[in-house]
């Protein structure tokens, strides 16, 4: 077999195999992303397979090259909930966080214990139209510990 036919039958199992005709390997899996290849939407090597539809093999085989795959949608609707919260006696850590999410439209809210004692609490919401919107407020009186000056030892002569 020319030197010629054999890069030819290498070049049509790699195009084969970048379409995801064959399983397990190649490509980006068939997902249809823009830009990652298939049918047209970025790189992809759909357009070498219809150039070069089957080329002869070593010992009469044929191979095939694969048909571009239709375009898939493969958008869902972006819906969830979610919260958590963290109360650590030990490190004084007590934060939270809630988000709700329907479409474009996001609404949360988290909290944390500053280290001065009060309470931070965020309100946000965020869509298409307005972006990104936040309101901090604060609760609670800040707490700070009286210095310990003269307790470290300083200017003792000790």
């Amino acid at each position: 077999m020319a030197f010629a036919q054999i890069v030819a039958v290498v070049c049509v199992a790699v195009a084969v195999a970048e379409a995801g005709v064959i399983a397990g390997y190649g490509g980006y899996g068939g997902y249809g992303v823009a830009g990652l290849g298939h049918a047209g939407l970025g790189y992809g090597v759909a357009p070498v397979a219809a150039l070069a539809p089957a080329v002869a093999a070593p010992h009469g085989l044929a191979v095939a090259a694969a048909a571009p795959h239709a375009a898939v949608d493969y958008y869902s609707y972006p819906k969830y909930s979610y919260n958590y919260g963290v109360a650590d006696a030990l490190t004084g850590d007590v934060k939270s966080q809630a988000e709700h999410r329907d479409g474009d439209l996001v609404k949360g809210q988290y909290s944390l214990v500053e280290p001065d004692g009060t309470l931070r609490v965020v309100d946000y919401t965020a869509d298409a139209i307005n972006g990104f919107n936040a309101v901090v407020s604060k609760h609670g009186h800040a707490v700070h510990p009286a210095p310990l000056v003269g307790h470290l030892g300083y200017g003792h002569g000790k």
